[in-house]
């Protein structure tokens, strides 16, 4: 590989810094630094809109030996600043493969670094928490990449979801593939759903559909006056990227909503549902990304293995004196995984049941969605009972 020979170096806002081995895009890469832990499916990670601003670290130390498959993609591009990882496999051996990895990041201007330490690097980010950092040539002084860095703008108070999420005005139509088990037979019935972009997974559409629903996604700074003229069955909010405190645009829709028709939100969405109903959030010390992150059920206690990406979390205090539940505890740190509104067709999860990497156990949530619609029409659970 070409690039497997240019000295690049990762420098952080700490001063700490990583010498490496450039591949994909030559040029500089400056966001906040995050890991993730899942042991697989990097495609869907760097094109998961929720990175986007943040350069990614992958634990996992060998990476790129399947390639890209346009198949496997989460959006319509990578969506990272930057990338980060212990060893870059030099040849894709995958029969899907339709380009290497770092000719792909390449080609959509993404620098990534290997050759480093991963390990220590997540080990400072775990004990420090997440920091800002810059990818740069070898030969940048340090001091200048500092500047760079401190001059850069912090997650908190960014607006990032608006930008993120374009919309489709002729709908989302495609289920999910042959994957995944089919969903059971919905009788027919169709219900009219728009999706609030605010940078949403594919996956997440493909879901939808699947269950029973036609999806008009719409940009994050559509109003509730031309959501409620499209005449949904209901509204979902989807994942994104930055501070859920920023989009105030989206809060605001989503509050006018509230009491029209049902709502869910995952990720994103559900710290937006919880901000529009009077909650607060607040940002992790380092977040909760990979896709082995175990969740437990309230009302059953069953424990499911979820996959998460996210760096805030809604405060459990602000959100018990909304009116809302907690539904679902991370058990790594007993932050807010999910909840529900005690008198409303209204819920939220933080972590991703559409997977896209990571477990499929928690889709059922879905289905939770289409009988909360269904009741709302005033015709009973379609979908069995909610989980």
């Amino acid at each position: 590989m070409a690039d497997a020979v240019r000295a690049v170096k990762l420098v952080l806002e700490d001063g700490t810094v990583f010498e490496g081995r450039g591949f994909g895009a030559d040029g500089q890469a400056i966001g906040e630094v995050v890991f993730c832990t899942a042991m697989t499916g990097y495609q869907e990670a760097l094109t998961d809109p929720s990175y986007r601003g943040q350069i990614l670290v992958l634990t996992v130390p060998h990476i790129g030996n399947y390639g890209v498959c346009s198949h496997d993609t989460e959006s319509d591009r990578p969506q990272v600043a930057g990338f980060v990882v212990r060893e870059m496999a030099e040849r894709a051996s995958n029969c899907r493969a339709e380009e290497e990895l770092g000719a792909w990041l390449g080609r959509h201007g993404i620098p990534a670094i290997e050759g480093i330490d991963t390990r220590a690097l997540v080990r400072r980010l775990r004990g420090g928490g997440v920091l800002r950092g810059a990818i740069v040539s070898s030969d940048t002084p340090t001091g200048d990449a500092m500047v760079s860095i401190t001059t850069s703008p912090q997650m908190d108070g960014q607006d990032l979801a608006t930008e993120a999420g374009a919309g489709a005005p002729d709908g989302w139509t495609e289920p999910l593939d042959s994957w995944w088990p089919a969903p059971d037979d919905e009788g027919g019935r169709r219900f009219r759903v728009v999706a609030i972009d605010c940078g949403a997974k594919r996956n997440i559409f493909r879901h939808l559909v699947s269950v029973g629903c036609d999806v008009f996604p719409v940009p994050a700074g559509t109003s509730a006056a031309e959501i409620l003229a499209m005449e949904p069955d209901g509204v979902f909010i989807s994942n994104g990227p930055g501070d859920p405190a920023a989009v105030e645009a989206v809060v605001e829709a989503v509050r006018e909503l509230v009491d029209t028709v049902p709502l869910f939100g995952i990720c994103l969405g559900h710290q937006l549902l919880a901000l529009a109903l009077g909650a607060r959030t607040w940002k992790l010390p380092f977040g909760h990304r990979g896709a082995n992150q175990p969740v437990r059920d309230v009302d059953t206690g069953r424990i499911y293995i979820t996959s998460q990406n996210h760096g805030f979390c809604v405060d459990q205090e602000t959100l018990e004196a909304a009116g809302c539940e907690v539904s679902h505890i991370h058990l790594n740190d007993g932050t807010v995984a999910g909840f529900k509104h005690a008198t409303k067709p209204i819920r939220g999860v933080q972590f991703h049941p559409e997977a896209s990497p990571g477990p499929h156990e928690a889709a059922d949530l879905f289905r939770w969605f289409v009988t909360a619609m269904g009741r709302h029409q005033g015709a009973g659970p379609v979908a069995g009972e909610a989980p």
